[in-house]
């Protein structure tokens, strides 16, 4: 059996590996191994390590970040405790491939380790661009790092090559999130309402707004500019979600909870809304708001518009239901005024998404089975320009 260990350290990525995860738990050529760390331990983000037994999977080892702050040196701390857990969790379980995806600082952390241990490592959604946040250098890194790589994209693939990678360990298989509308029966109305505890209204938008990392001081200016443009939209239920335990991110929290505080009536703050219930709100609001990668990936789907604010998802490959403005009240006023107006909502149900529809676990899986893993930790650069001495 070839023990797969999956990291996850936050709720956004466990709902992207939770298919994956099922299908290793499943295929008797695998044994499953789970280490569980960052915001799932933190009860400020809905202490989601009990989603995760809660859907029947075994927690193999979790420890604490101590993600108590948000300033650099909380978060540097953070990564040293990282890379300390995790290279006790490779000692204890020693497997033989490790499972990442994305560019959290703690996904740095776990490759580092691996790459110290001698553990091969496959890393899921490499070759993507954030040009506004720290996670494009984190992902990039973790690119090198790593010795299988599953790309969400044709351009995100030919990136990983372009970073020295060889072909034959890059496979393009799709986003992993969209498995998850193939896979799950989503609430209706009704039953969401009662779930979230609150009615929707004539429109509805789904929000999520992290910080810039690298400009991460203007997140409570931000999120001010944004909530004054929400508070401008007539007939609107504003159901928002939390922001990522990034530097700068306690300052969204406060403003967003006083905010929500102050209109119960059409606005709500979720710490965890957990894969169904977001995907369910997801398929009935008018669009995603803010600057989720979800917004990105898997509202065009749906059929939906996004109103992506800001510089955090720079560069990342977006279908034409994406509206890209600045993170100013005027801007983001324009942008509802393009996603309200009827020549895009007629688009809309025509507009096909570039990240595929579905499937990307079950692509994964094949290769993990298949792959041989002997002298999978010897990487030999792969030089893919011609130079000339001389010029």
């Amino acid at each position: 059996m070839r023990k797969i260990c999956v990291i996850t350290t936050s709720r956004a990525e466990y709902g992207l590996l939770s298919w994956l995860m099922k299908g290793i738990q499943s295929d008797p050529f695998f044994q499953l191994q789970v280490v569980v760390t960052g915001t799932h331990l933190s009860p400020e983000f809905g202490s989601t390590i009990d989603r995760i037994r809660e859907d029947g999977f075994k927690v193999d080892r979790s420890f604490d970040l101590e993600l108590f702050g948000d300033k650099p040196i909380d978060i540097t701390h953070s990564m040293a405790l990282a890379l300390e857990g995790f290279a006790a969790s490779f000692q204890t379980l020693k497997p033989d491939l490790i499972v990442i995806l994305g560019d959290r600082f703690e996904i740095l952390s776990a490759a580092t380790a691996a790459l110290v241990a001698n553990i091969p490592v496959a890393h899921i959604h490499g070759g993507e661009l954030t040009e506004g946040a720290i996670d494009d250098a984190i992902r990039h890194s973790v690119t090198k790092l790593s010795h299988l790589h599953f790309a969400a994209a044709k351009p995100y693939r030919d990136r990983i090559i372009q970073l020295g990678e060889q072909p034959d360990r890059v496979f393009l298989v799709g986003a992993l999130g969209l498995d998850n509308l193939n896979n799950i029966k989503l609430l209706e109305a009704p039953e969401l309402e009662k779930e979230i505890g609150l009615p929707f209204n004539k429109h509805n938008l789904l929000i999520t707004f992290h910080p810039e990392t690298l400009d991460a001081d203007k997140a409570g200016e931000q999120i001010r500019e944004l909530l004054s443009a929400l508070d401008k939209l007539p007939e609107t239920n504003l159901i928002f979600t939390m922001p990522n335990a990034d530097t700068g991110h306690r300052i969204i929290i406060t403003t967003l909870q006083s905010f929500v505080q102050k209109r119960q009536d059409h606005a709500i703050l979720i710490p965890s809304m957990g894969r169904l219930r977001y995907l369910s709100t997801m398929k009935l609001v008018d669009a995603v708001v803010g600057n989720s990668s979800s917004g990105i990936i898997e509202a065009p789907s749906f059929g939906i518009g996004t109103i992506n604010i800001g510089k955090r998802q720079t560069g990342r490959l977006r279908a034409a239901s994406v509206i890209d403005c600045d993170a100013t009240e005027t801007e983001i006023t324009k942008a509802f005024k393009k996603l309200y107006s009827p020549a895009f909502q007629k688009k809309l149900p025509t507009i096909r998404n570039p990240y595929g529809t579905g499937g990307a676990a079950e692509k994964i899986l094949s290769v993990l089975r298949e792959i041989d893993l002997n002298g999978l930790i010897f990487k030999k650069f792969y030089d893919n320009q011609t130079y000339s001495s001389g010029k």
